[in-house]
């Protein structure tokens, strides 16, 4: 859906040079053109607009004097920097341009009517007067002469094999008589010049042939290979044309063929056999066609027409017409009209080889004219509201134009098409926001025709409608009405008559302004032309336009792009520059475009394709080169892309890798494009694949689609995930939650995003939800859809993050908030008609309240159904039930509701067989209701209901009551139902007592008989637990004898004693056993030595004194001594091994790094096997894996954990080792000092100073030891530091990974509380002052 837009117009008029032109070529790397005459050659710089050389080939003798010389063909050859020429009298020249020495290198005797080099300048093709042709190397010399005219088919010939006769076949509309008609061959066309047209194949491997057959009279085409083989013979075909041109790719060889009422453009196969055609536009025998020319990537047909003159009076045009094809349909995308009159008359034309869409035209006044096309869409883009997405498409004098906004209907086909009384060459659609859809177009005649879409009712005979129409179809579309047709007035007529394409890039700006861009046909300029409506005292049915103003341009303006909302133009010049044209400005100055920087735009390649967007607020130039090269302003932002379109905030790109990109320009960065466009992954909505090839057609605002155009030229419409998204954004913001649902539930948009969007506003604005949506299955759909998870957060995340977050409380539910209101709002609207829904809002809550539904359902079962309009029956609420729930789930919920009524009618809508349930029904009915109940719950394994149910069931029913709890440990539920002072109570306390005491749980099983008064239990209990106190008390309520009350204590200071809990044990034997001699051994055992005197003074038993307590108190001194003796040594022996330790690490840690640096010069020969194996070197006699421990079954886990740090000398973690038994040492003599402190006292008091002090003195000199030690042994505090990496000029990759293994195995994460130093508090009372 593209046309032909031209780019740029290159005249060079009145060139200085003897005689008239009859040929040209094209000289590619010198970028001139080299025209033949009948006087010789001239070689010009269309460019520069000079004559570069001049050859005469008439002193040479090459060419008569007279003027009768005739030049039938020019090829530059590239490798011989010279120029080949044929005569028409036979010869074949070479001539240096440099030097202008002229070589003829071959001359034919019967003359020559056709040169043709192949495309690889390898061969040359000479057909000469005597009907043969003779093929030549590129040397020039002769491979083989053959006839031009051949009797044989070629080596392609059919075969048939013998399958039926003709007469026996089907011959279509024609009937059988086709079968028996004779072949009548027509001879060649009356103005047909019967000389031999001689065309190549794109890869120079084929030729073909058009010659009139002199048995016939009429033209064939004949196909031959490189090695000069007739390959085929072209089926007969009446009213053959001479023109001929093979399509470059190589599948099509155009010709053209008149026929009774049409002339055609016919396409032979290489076979020879007709494949397509298409009509010209004229009527028959109203033209001749003089040549067809396929441009350099076949995508172009020119067609040179020209009048054949009736009457001589009457004026004869010339035309050439450009065609393209696309979804099998022939475009007429551009006709040029000249004059034959004198020096307009065209001589020659000819693509360019290397640029595809340049033209290159010669006429007969010494005039060169080149025309640069490129490829664009024509379409509207306004106010979105109003844009209709509007795609013109120029064919011929048809201007078909499809309104995607209500139609997608694939090309050739359209929405209406204009009917215009000439070929159009420019459609322009109005830029006006709010009027895009009215268009203008430029005819070939340079009449403007103005269509407006109105609200008239007559229909205009020029629109008519495609394929939208039809018989049954009521168009709701507003068809545009022309509204009238304004000529050009030109100030030189002239002009026309010469450049029939005088004006290019034609822009509706205002309603009665146009702007065009014409092309100084003598210096690089290009002026910008004001055409105003002139103003016209009758209404005429033909307006005019006047050019109002004009500005002068330094530079080709080969593009332009306007934007109404800045009333700007910016102009693009062919180096690239960008400027700035206000067309509202007094001064109509054209300034340069300068970036937010402040500096001149200028692309660095020009661009074909160029649009105005506003990007972060800035109006930037957005352009597209033909080589996929896109620009923002100067930056290349990607060097991939196809096409581009922008859209209201969105920048819309096809790439080569098949994917289709949307980004916001609102918030997007330049470096945020060129990372987007560079990477493949997919993220998020920004991209998604498309079809190979896919081009963007165009937007349709206000919606999510977006049209795209194959290769071969059917449509796809895509909807871009980022333009859904964004659309149903605004229709959220908005309220307009019915277009919105539409789209998401179309679309497969996660119905979330309704709510997720904004909270706040959605549950605000509930009823409105409701209003809008209105269908229950739809609500129904929202529900069902509904999770916890925030889709903003995880399925579609906004593109920008909001600058106000929305707060949404944890505790609460989104669930059940959105079923809440809904069901709220919709209960306040029309709880009849909404009534599944409001099942469905209570069914979807994080705890389906299916009781509740059960409970509804069971209500509308007792209403009428006649009596509620839109009221929804039992039957059809229960059926849709079980589409929601499982159906046994839902069957035991109704039985939880004791309504047996309820569960028949869930019943019978299940599979479940009546032979099942009916029997337990009936069984259930016959009982009490509080057993029932029972019953029920405990078929439904609801226990604690069971059992409330059950006990009130009365006395006889409390054994079955007692199994269950015990069954189910319901205890503490079950003591809730009782009176405490009922005998079920106590049976239920004794019974938990039990189990806790089968769990362990000794201490609270004594607890709960002490409660109920089962005191044995209760002693029993507490025995266990060792709770003496407890215990004692119940003991008292047992009324126990003396004997037995002290034999309860021994037991009980036994059990204490276990648990090395002397002083308690003493005083149970001292009060309630009454034998306070053993309560003295214990308290002595248990080095509670003032207690123990406190007993013998109470007792008045001082002998103990002597016999006991003293022996009892030296030992204990001795026993202390030797332990810090031992102490000290062992904290002595660590120290010094792990000094020892300390200083080996650091040895080998620095051997180690003088080693890399000496290796450091050749460790770039290294591979990265050496620097593993370095690094293993230096650690491996400290380092240590973890491997072994960590495949340890979880069995012997904690033993591995606590032989992990060795004490063996050379271990792995010797150093750690040291550390943790360092640490136990410091902390095991820091909890001496109590003990010390109170055995100096006693020691003291009985006269035993020397002991005393001994005593003393060997624990503060430990103390003080350890003391100093401190700072000496916990040097770090900070693990991390123990191997800090080495880094700097002299270190290598092996010595810094290394240093990191020494990090990571001296120090792992989990013995980091090891390099904490002990503390030793000083504040701690423990030396005696008396001693000292």
């Amino acid at each position: 859906m593209r046309n032909l837009e031209l780019l740029r117009t290159l005249e060079f008029r009145d060139i200085q040079a003897p005689g008239k032109p009859q040929c040209f070529c094209l000289r590619t790397e010198q970028k001139t053109v080299l025209i033949g005459s009948e006087h010789g050659l001239v070689e010009v710089d269309p460019v520069r607009r000079e004559v570069e050389h001049e050859i005469s080939l008439v002193a040479e003798g090459f060419l008569p004097e007279d003027g009768s010389g005739c030049i039938v063909g020019i090829q530059d050859l590239l490798d011989q920097e010279s120029v080949c020429v044929a005569t028409a009298s036979g010869d074949v020249i070479l001539c240096s341009l440099s030097t202008q020495q002229l070589e003829c290198v071959g001359s034919v005797a019967s003359g020559i009517s056709v040169m043709s080099w192949s495309p690889d300048q390898e061969l040359v093709l000479l057909a000469t007067g005597k009907q043969t042709m003779i093929m030549m190397t590129k040397d020039f010399e002769p491979i083989m002469e053959q006839q031009i005219h051949q009797d044989d088919f070629g080596e392609s010939k059919f075969i048939t094999v013998g399958w039926g006769k003709k007469e026996t076949q089907f011959h279509g509309s024609e009937g059988r008589q086709a079968a028996f008609q004779m072949q009548m061959h027509e001879s060649a066309l009356p103005w047909d010049d019967h000389r031999p047209q001689v065309t190549w194949r794109g890869d120079g491997q084929f030729f073909a042939v058009s010659v009139v057959c002199p048995e016939t009279g009429a033209r064939k085409v004949r196909v031959w290979n490189r090695e000069f083989a007739l390959q085929s013979t072209s089926e007969p075909v009446a009213g053959l044309g001479p023109a001929l041109a093979w399509k470059p790719s190589g599948s099509l060889i155009a010709s053209t063929q008149d026929k009774p009422n049409q002339q055609d453009v016919v396409f032979f196969e290489k076979n020879g056999l007709l494949h397509g055609h298409f009509t010209l536009p004229f009527l028959k025998d109203e033209v001749k066609v003089n040549d067809l020319l396929w441009n350099a990537d076949s995508s172009v047909l020119a067609v040179w027409l020209e009048d054949l003159q009736r009457e001589k009076s009457s004026t004869v045009k010339t035309y050439v017409q450009l065609w393209t094809v696309g979804n099998y349909h022939w475009y007429l995308k551009q006709s040029l009209l000249f004059s034959t009159c004198g020096k307009n008359k065209i001589v020659s034309l000819m693509w360019d080889p290397v640029t595809p869409y340049r033209l290159h035209v010669l006429c007969q006044g010494w005039h060169y004219l080149s025309y640069d096309w490129h490829w664009t869409t024509d379409r509207s883009s306004g106010d979105n509201s109003s844009d209709l997405a509007n795609v013109a498409v120029i064919d011929g004098s048809n201007v078909l134009v499809t309104v995607f906004q209500q139609t997608v209907v694939p090309p050739p086909m359209c929405t209406y098409r204009l009917l215009l009384p000439h070929p159009v060459n420019q459609v322009t659609f109005f830029a006006h926001p709010k009027k895009s859809n009215d268009l203008a177009v430029l005819d070939a005649s340079n009449q403007i025709s103005v269509y407006k879409c109105g609200d008239s009712p007559c229909a205009d005979p020029t629109v008519k409608l495609g394929a939208v129409g039809g018989n049954g179809f009521k168009v709701s579309l507003r068809t545009p009405q022309l509204e009238k047709r304004y000529k050009i007035q030109f100030e030189n007529s002239e002009d026309q008559e010469v450049n029939p394409l005088k004006l290019s890039l034609l822009t509706w700006i205002e309603e009665d302004i146009f702007l065009a861009i014409s092309h100084s046909q003598s210096s690089a300029q290009s002026v910008i032309h004001h055409l105003t409506v002139a103003a016209s005292e009758m209404e005429e049915e033909q307006g005019q336009l006047s050019v109002s103003s004009s500005v002068m341009v330094n530079g080709v303006i080969i593009s332009l792009c306007c934007s109404s909302k800045t009333k700007s133009v910016a102009l693009q010049l062919a180096d690239g520059q960008i400027l700035k044209y206000l067309w509202e400005s007094p001064s109509l100055a054209v300034t340069p475009w300068k970036n937010p920087g402040g500096f001149p735009v200028q692309f660095p390649y020009p661009c074909t394709q160029i649009e105005l967007a506003m990007i972060r607020g800035e109006e930037c130039v957005l352009g597209l080169t033909d080589r996929c090269r896109f620009f923002i302003n100067d930056t290349e932002v990607a060097s991939n892309i196809t096409s581009f379109a922008v859209y209201d905030e969105f920048l819309l790109l096809t790439t080569h890798s098949h994917t289709c990109q949307c980004f916001c320009l609102r918030d997007v960065s330049f470096k945020t494009l060129q990372a987007g466009l560079s990477s493949h992954m997919s993220n998020g909505e920004i991209l998604r694949k498309v079809e190979r090839g896919s081009r963007i057609v165009t937007v349709v605002p206000q919606d999510t689609k977006l049209i795209l155009q194959m290769p071969r030229g059917n449509l796809e419409v895509v909807h871009h995930r980022a333009l859904v998204l964004a659309q149903i954004r605004k229709w959220l913001d908005k309220l307009m939650f019915k277009e919105a649902f539409e789209c998401m539930r179309k679309l497969r948009i996660n119905l979330n995003l309704m709510y997720d969007h904004n909270p706040k506003v959605f549950l605000e604005n509930v009823e409105t939800f409701i209003r809008q949506i209105e269908s229950v299955n739809y609500i129904n759909l929202f529900f069902t859809e509904l999770k916890e998870e925030d889709v903003t957060k995880t399925m579609y995340p906004p593109p920008v993050t909001s600058s106000v977050p929305l707060s949404r409380d944890p505790d609460e539910k989104k669930l059940d908030l959105i079923c809440d209101a809904m069901r709220a709002a919709m209960e306040s609207i029309n709880p009849h008609k909404y009534c599944l829904s409001i099942l469905t809002s209570h069914i979807k809550k994080t705890t389906p309240e299916l009781e509740i539904v059960l409970q509804k359902v069971h209500e509308l079962q007792g209403r009428k159904p006649s009596s509620v309009p839109d009221a929804v029956g039992a039957e059809e609420a229960l059926k849709y039930l079980l589409l929601l729930v499982d159906v046994n789930e839902l069957y035991d919920h109704s039985l939880g509701t004791y309504d047996f009524d309820l569960v028949l009618m869930v019943a019978e809508k299940s599979q479940k067989d009546p032979k099942e349930y009916l029997p337990f029904l009936n069984t259930l009915k016959k009982m009490e209701t509080n057993y029932q109940r029972f019953t029920i719950d405990k078929y439904l394994k609801r226990y604690e209901k069971a059992i409330g149910h059950l006990s009130k069931c009365g006395p006889e029913y409390f054994p079955e009551c007692l199994n269950l709890i015990k069954d189910k440990n319901l205890y503490n539920e079950a003591l809730k139902l009782y009176p405490p002072n009922s005998q079920q109570y106590k049976d239920i306390s004794i019974a938990y007592g039990e189990h806790l005491m089968q769990e362990h749980m000794y201490e609270p099983a004594g607890l709960v008989f002490a409660r109920c008064s089962a005191h044995e239990k209760a002693l029993s209990a507490f025995l266990t637990c060792g709770s003496w106190k407890q215990a004692l008390c119940v003991a008292a309520q047992l009324n126990l004898t003396k004997d037995q009350l002290a034999g309860l204590a021994r037991t009980l200071a036994e059990k204490l004693i276990e648990k090395r809990k002397h002083i308690d044990a003493a005083v149970v034997l001292e009060q309630y056993a009454q034998d306070y001699e053993e309560a003295v051994l214990l308290l002595l055992e248990g080095a509670a030595w003032e207690e123990a005197l406190r007993l013998v003074y109470k007792y008045n038993r001082l002998d103990i004194i002597e016999t006991n307590i003293k022996p009892s108190i030296l030992e204990a001194q001795k026993n202390y001594m030797v332990f810090l003796d031992s102490q000290t040594t062992t904290f002595s022996r660590h120290k010094k091994r792990l000094l020892v330790v300390r200083k080996l690490k650091e040895q080998a840690q620095q051997v180690n790094l003088e080693d890399e640096v000496l290796h450091g010069q050749e460790s770039d020969l290294f591979s990265e096997t050496s620097s593993i194996v370095s690094g293993s070197e230096m650690s491996g006699r400290y380092s240590h894996s973890n491997s072994r421990i960590s495949a340890r079954s979880s069995k012997n886990r904690r033993k591995a954990e606590r032989k992990k740090h060795s004490l063996k000398e050379g271990s792995p973690l010797e150093d750690l080792a040291l550390l943790e038994a360092l640490n136990e040492v410091v902390q095991n003599t820091e909890k001496l000092k109590d003990e010390v402190y109170h055995i100096l006292k006693v020691l003291f008091l009985f006269e035993f100073d020397e002991q005393a002090r001994e005593l003393q003195k060997a624990f503060e000199d430990t103390l003080q030891l350890m003391e100093r030690s401190l700072p000496e042994i916990w040097i770090l505090t900070d693990p991390q530091n123990l191997a800090t990496p080495v880094l700097g000029p002299n270190s290598t990759a092996n010595s810094i990974m290394a240093s990191y293994q020494q990090q990571k195995t001296s120090a792992p994460v989990f013995d980091a509380e090891l390099f904490i130093p002990p503390k030793i508090n000083r504040k701690t009372q423990w030396k005696l002052s008396l001693l000292e």
